[in-house]
């Protein structure tokens, strides 16, 4: 029986919220989205389309919303811009409107003549008066301020966040002049000697001090280091964490922190255990992140124990202060965590609101636990801050670029500390594409986005700025999802699912804002379906952009590289395909192959690809980089060789690539199935390479010579 076509109400409905009705899928083929979908994703914005009756009156809801508002609760907009602000008040009232600027200033705000009928609404007659913000308002954080003469038509509404954007973020100094070329790495594959199991921070360090002074290296991408759980067993997916703002302290260098050498003798001879234990971690072919955890969790508590003393201990206390409120809830639930489990929906009722009195007296109870917690942060915080500097000092420009995944884990800190900012029942993915045929479904609660303008856009400015903090920029996972997210119902398949849009103007501009403020560089991952303009705007907002060999052509043939963007980081691979080595292997096609994720003949799906490989090394052969035939390693020079004639402004070569590894680090679409994100480097015969190997590779710096343009 085929579905019930959406009633044109609700058509209405759902777009009037900014629910897609329909989209183009990856053939090109015309879908419309079902009645079912579009109920469901309704309801998780909170909006009744339960009957034809509620739709209805949802319409009317959503005409009369802003009359019941003094003022819009965020106002974004660039510098220079002279947007209008309605003002609504009791029909007969009176208000005008003040700017108090962030530095302390405070500025009028002319009204327009500018007629509006008034409205009833609620049963009451509601007044519109129209003002024009001054086009010189310096960019920051400022608010608006509305006085009346008559009681406000909403308590609470009478102030607005404005945010002044920069019309365009401009490239750091060392970027406009030429491309520069980096690495791009999964920190916790690259273990050391010194390593506790995993990669860390000062494993980065290392590795971004040899790269820059040893190749010529102007930044180095990292993989996400957002928190992860803090018990057992912790996500490996550095894509689906507990909270985007923190980072996951499985990351600290244990030695590198000043309060080892106070720890008394019992307590060092625990930690070299403790250490020892750990490092028999790094022979092992999958990264066990609880084991090293624990390791480290004890061994961290021992140095906690011992307290702060001086300039370290008002170092602390000055971060506890920078980071308020948000460091306070995520720290609490941490400890809510250790003491009850995860997830968080099966704590004892009272502590689901992380607001109630219960929590209160919690974290009160429990303030060693908490403050343990946040020590930690501080602890990272500065190693992080002590990586960029390292990076820095070995040449590089940029430093250490950070990524910021698109969203959350629905049992971690952010669905229970920033609830109310998410929307629940729906989970974010993808519809199918070529390379998930099938759709993904990324399990993560998206922000919802008329409760992030009621907010201020408060959680994610405060997300970006940690992202930010002592870094050169940062790469935002699926920036199309600042744009649009693809929301899937519970219980539906990501097929099932539809586009919901977001105030890209806000987002993206406070992003730009926050990265100006940092000095920073913003690469937007618009791979993918991609909506009509969005590189276009992107391009105009200053974001770079990203192209992986692979996925460019045109007219069936490898884009010349003269004609990559030059707003862009482009590389040969990405982390969502396996190394050079292993898709020149076809390893993408055996895997999904034995997933079964594949939706046509194997034969047909190699022979595909095969046909594309192939067109790839005809192309370097025409160029005269390649001789017919060759070998793996050499195509991999010649197509790096062909990454560096692109006038793109960073290259990035994967250090999987460098060491020769060919295990893919994750295959979408899956998740207990393979091993994502659990892989350690290994070279062309599968050992394991550790830090210490990496540094004296043979291909570094071939690859970098090549990509380099040399």
């Amino acid at each position: 029986m085929p579905p019930v076509p959406p009633s044109p109400a609700l058509l209405e409905l759902a777009r009037a919220h900014g629910v897609a009705t329909d989209f183009q899928d990856w053939k090109g083929v015309h879908t419309v989205i079902t009645e079912e979908t579009l109920r469901a994703v309704l309801g998780a914005l909170g909006v009744d389309a339960s009957t034809p009756e509620a739709v209805e009156r949802s319409l009317v809801d959503a005409s009369d919303q802003p009359w019941r508002r003094t003022l819009p609760a965020t106002v974004v907009c660039r510098e220079g811009w002279t947007p209008w602000i309605r003002a609504h008040v009791p029909h007969g009232g009176s208000v005008r409107l003040t700017v108090e600027l962030e530095d302390g200033g405070t500025r009028n705000v002319p009204q327009v003549e500018r007629w509006v009928h008034p409205r009833t609404v609620d049963g009451r007659e509601i007044g519109e008066a129209t003002f024009e913000l001054p086009g010189d308002l310096p960019t920051g954080w400022h608010r608006i301020v509305a006085e009346l003469d008559t009681a406000p038509v909403a308590p609470g509404t009478e102030v607005s966040t404005l945010v002044v954007t920069p019309a365009r973020l401009e490239l750091p100094e060392s970027l406009r002049h030429g491309g520069v070329t980096g690495l791009m790495t999964q920190v916790y594959q690259v273990r050391s000697a010194a390593s506790w199991g995993i990669g860390d921070l000062a494993d980065l360090g290392d590795l971004a001090s040899w790269a820059g002074t040893d190749l010529g290296a102007e930044f180095v991408l990292v993989n996400p280091f957002h928190a992860a759980e803090p018990v057992a067993p912790m996500e490996a997916s550095p894509y689906l964490p507990s909270t985007r703002r923190f980072v996951n302290p499985i990351y600290l260098h244990v030695e590198d922190i000043p309060e080892v050498v106070r720890v008394d003798a019992a307590g060092r001879a625990r930690l070299d255990e403790l250490a020892a234990t750990a490092r028999a971690l790094n022979v092992t072919d999958t990264i066990d992140r609880d084991a090293a955890w624990a390791a480290k969790r004890e061994a961290l508590a021992l140095i906690h124990a011992v307290g702060l003393e001086g300039r370290r201990a008002r170092d602390f206390e000055r971060f506890r202060e920078r980071e308020g409120d948000g460091l306070t809830t995520f720290a609490t639930w941490c400890a809510l965590a250790e003491r009850h489990g995860l997830p968080w929906s099966q704590w004892p009722s009272e502590y689901h609101d992380p607001t109630g009195p219960a929590v209160a007296e919690f974290t009160r109870s429990e303030q060693d636990l908490v403050r343990f917690h946040m020590w930690l942060q501080w602890l990272l915080d500065r190693q992080l801050g002590e990586v960029q500097r390292e990076a820095r000092a070995a040449g590089m420009s940029l430093g250490v670029i950070h990524d910021l995944a698109v969203g959350v884990s629905p049992r971690g800190a952010d669905s229970w500390g920033l609830a109310d900012a998410l929307a629940l029942g729906v989970t974010v993915g993808a519809p199918p594409d070529q390379f998930n045929q099938l759709g993904q479904n990324w399990s993560q609660p998206p922000w919802h986005p008329e409760r992030l303008a009621e907010l201020g856009y408060a959680p994610f400015r405060d997300m970006v700025r940690t992202v930010l903090r002592d870094s050169g920029g940062v790469r935002v996972d699926h920036v199309i999802g600042l744009f649009r997210l693809w929301w899937i119902p519970q219980g539906l398949t990501p097929a099932d699912g539809t586009y919901v849009t977001y105030d890209h103007e806000a987002l993206i501009g406070i992003l730009c804002l926050e990265a100006q403020r940092a000095g920073a560089v913003v690469i937007g991952e618009d791979l993918g379906v991609v909506p009509a303009n969005a590189r276009d705007y992107l391009h105009e907002r200053g974001v770079l952009g990203t192209s992986i060999m692979w996925f460019e052509t045109t007219d069936g043939a490898p884009t010349p590289p003269e004609s990559y963007r030059e707003l862009c980081l482009s590389s040969v691979t990405t982390h969502d395909l396996p190394p050079t080595a292993g898709f020149l292997a076809l390893e993408h096609v055996d895997i999904r192959e034995r997933l079964g994720l594949l939706t046509r003949p194997v034969e047909e799906e190699r022979a595909v690809e095969e046909e594309s490989i192939a067109t790839m090394r005809d192309a370097l052969v025409d160029r005269g980089w390649l001789e017919p035939g060759a070998g793996i390693p050499s195509v991999m020079e010649a197509m790096h060789r062909w990454l560096g004639r692109t006038p793109s402004a960073l290259r990035a070569i994967s250090l999987a690539d460098v060491v020769g590894d060919r295990r893919a680090i994750n295959q979408p679409g899956t998740d207990d199935e393979y091993p994502n994100w659990r892989l350690p480097l290994t070279g062309p015969d599968g050992a394991l390479v550790s830090l210490e190997d990496v540094t004296r590779a043979e291909l570094a710096e071939v690859l970098f010579r090549s990509a380099s343009g040399h």
